[in-house]
């Protein structure tokens, strides 16, 4: 095989372990309660590896993140506290869990369309309890309650069609989606800080895999080189 995106980046990535400074890299080591990636992967996968696990969920991965899997490792080190890792389980291919349940059974659903996903969120939103329309606090809370996991589920169904791959902390995530016209490109949950679920980059030139977990890289290299402040 010649070389390809992928070339030495596990090579890269696995000298970082041995470079002092590059404990300022976010995600690298287990603090603020996460669990680091201490810059290691797990084992690439084989072409079958790939091709049974895509077939138990109707997938195609996006050739970017395909490459990956099959060249770098199955998941590991990576941008937050690390990429999900894709192994064979008792009960089939699983990804793990990078921060709450994902549904793999969504995987292969067709991904919402930008018109249709902004439609159903809003329709959420509008049905927010608000505690003017309760006689008591009581049932206010419960209404609320009632409201926030109908939200939890309809963000299983917005997300249909693709992959939690990382957890940046306090819920951020970043997702990669695998099937529709968007397919391939990297989206960014902010809800957690009042934001949206969005895909990084712009409409013109959207964020893929590629470019995604490249960055990440070059800018743990960086961090691995910039000096360490010295106490005044």
């Amino acid at each position: 095989m010649g070389a390809t995106i992928w070339s030495e980046v596990r090579e890269r990535v696995e000298a970082l372990v041995r470079v002092d400074e590059a404990q300022q890299v976010f995600g690298a080591w287990d603090l603020a309660g996460g669990s680091g990636h201490h810059f290691r992967f797990a084992d690439p996968l084989s072409e079958p590896e790939v091709a049974e696990a895509e077939a138990q969920w109707g997938v195609s991965l996006p050739a970017e993140y395909r490459g990956f899997l099959l060249e770098v490792g199955a998941g590991g080190a990576g941008p937050g506290y690390g990429l999900s890792i894709l192994r064979r389980t008792d009960t089939g291919w699983l990804w793990s869990n990078v921060d709450h349940g994902m549904r793999h059974d969504y995987l292969g659903l067709p991904f919402l369309k930008g018109e249709e996903r902004r439609r159903v969120l809003a329709e959420h939103e509008d049905r927010q309890p608000l505690l003017s329309g309760f006689d008591d606090e009581e049932a206010y809370y419960a209404a609320y309650s009632a409201w926030m996991t109908a939200g939890n589920e309809l963000f299983d169904w917005v997300t249909c069609g693709a992959l939690k791959l990382s957890h940046e902390g306090c819920g951020y995530c970043h997702w990669l989606v695998l099937t529709g016209p968007e397919r391939g490109g990297m989206w960014a949950d902010d809800r957690p800080g009042d934001g949206e679920f969005t895909p990084l980059g712009e409409p013109q030139t959207p964020v893929g895999f590629a470019r995604w977990y490249l960055h990440w890289v070059e800018s743990a290299e960086a961090a691995a080189r910039r000096p360490r402040r010295r106490p005044l």
